[in-house]
């Protein structure tokens, strides 16, 4: 498995990303079983999971943090707003989504999907980066808590050296 990579978004008035905490890709660590993905995030106590695709606009969760594991196919997603990061995703991979950061899937194959899920299985809302939803959506970023456990690698994770 190749290692992590980390991106750190500021707040472009729209999408306020995290202001401390950074997005973390895990490349390929389910690559030979993304059939495991879902049982995975489940065991390290991220919940509330459902298989789909990732919406096409910019959006983001003010009340949870969010992991996405590639269930199949690719797809090309930007996180962090418009100014964000364009990044390619397949098989395998994982984007772990802290509180506030702004997603959107550019393009996709046409047997694109992933595992979704939420530390303590948190229902999440979802923001689209209105005025109006400020500044009600960065007191909430700021109340999440920490995961208690990395959603890939439990507590062994390099999520939680990352997220302190």
């Amino acid at each position: 498995m190749q290692k992590e990579i980390l991106f750190h978004f500021n707040d472009d008035g729209n999408i306020p990303n995290n202001p401390s905490l950074p997005v973390l890709i895990y490349p390929s660590v389910f690559k030979t079983h993304p059939e495991k993905i879902e049982k995975t995030f489940n065991q390290n106590n991220w919940l509330n999971s459902w298989t789909n695709g990732v919406f096409d606009y910019h959006h983001f969760h003010s009340n949870t943090h969010e992991v996405l594991g590639v269930k199949n196919g690719s797809a090309t997603i930007q996180l962090g707003g418009e100014n964000g990061q364009i990044v390619d995703v397949k098989t395998g991979d994982v984007i772990v989504l802290p509180a506030g950061t702004g997603h959107k899937r550019i393009s996709s194959s046409p047997d694109f999907s992933v595992v979704g899920a939420y530390p303590d299985g948190i229902g999440f809302n979802l923001k689209i980066g209105e005025l109006n939803e400020r500044p009600q959506v960065l007191k909430d970023i700021e109340k999440v808590p920490f995961p208690k456990l990395d959603p890939v690698f439990g507590f062994n994770g390099p999520l939680l050296n990352y997220w302190k």
